[in-house]
């Protein structure tokens, strides 16, 4: 099989690119990383000499791209089938594309207020109702993932799923937001997953700023 090539940017930052790194990590799947840093007002513009869109994350496998967080992960998932990027069951696969989904296009509020930055010190800001309102919908989630299944990932094991709400519970941690014990406990399992401190290991030695990001 041809190598799988991911282009990711800051680990610090980079929540798109915590998503795809981190579901490939955790599930076992050998790749070569490319990191390409977005130390620039708008970006890093050698990203555009291999992606067609400026953005990161990509997968490159043999002379095949894909770009998105949940397109890497489910194309991968179509390479190793039992590597557990996916849920076994069908209804559990079409909940853990619902909820992959709805992170990818939804909490907005949660995403302008809270950048991820796994180097902030932990402090609270204020915090809206619109925050609010997005982390009980996460807590929802999480809640009803893990009583279905039994925990202690969102599908049992780890999968895609809990990948691609990494970077809320770094962002849950950072801005030492209110949640409940059940939350708490699922971002433990989370941050004690070795793929976990491989990449937070990593973006606390990165020296790069990006002003945005520093909320």
């Amino acid at each position: 099989m041809d190598k799988l090539t991911l282009y990711i940017g800051n680990k610090n930052y980079s929540s798109w690119s915590f998503r795809p790194w981190i579901a490939l990590e955790g599930c076992g799947i050998a790749f070569d990383e490319v990191l390409i840093p977005f130390d620039f007002p708008a970006g890093n513009p050698n990203i555009r000499a291999v992606s067609p869109t400026g953005r990161v994350p990509m997968l490159v496998h043999g002379g095949f791209k894909v770009w998105e967080s949940l397109a890497i992960i489910e194309y991968t998932a179509e390479l190793f089938p039992d590597a557990g990027l996916l849920p076994d069951d069908r209804q559990s696969r079409a909940l853990a594309r619902s909820y992959s989904m709805e992170i990818l296009s939804g909490f907005h509020a949660l995403r302008d207020a809270c950048p991820m930055n796994m180097r902030r010190p932990v402090s609270r800001p204020d915090l809206s109702d619109g925050v609010m309102n997005d982390v009980a919908r996460i807590e929802t989630i999480w809640r009803e993932a893990r009583s279905r299944s039994g925990g202690p990932f969102l599908f049992g094991a780890f999968s895609g799923a809990d990948a691609m709400y990494a970077p809320v519970v770094s962002r849950f941690e950072r801005y030492d937001i209110p949640v409940s014990a059940d939350t708490r406990d699922y971002m433990d399992v989370m941050k004690a997953a070795p793929a976990w401190k491989k990449w937070e290991e990593a973006a606390l030695k990165e020296t790069w700023i990006v002003p945005e990001d520093e909320a």
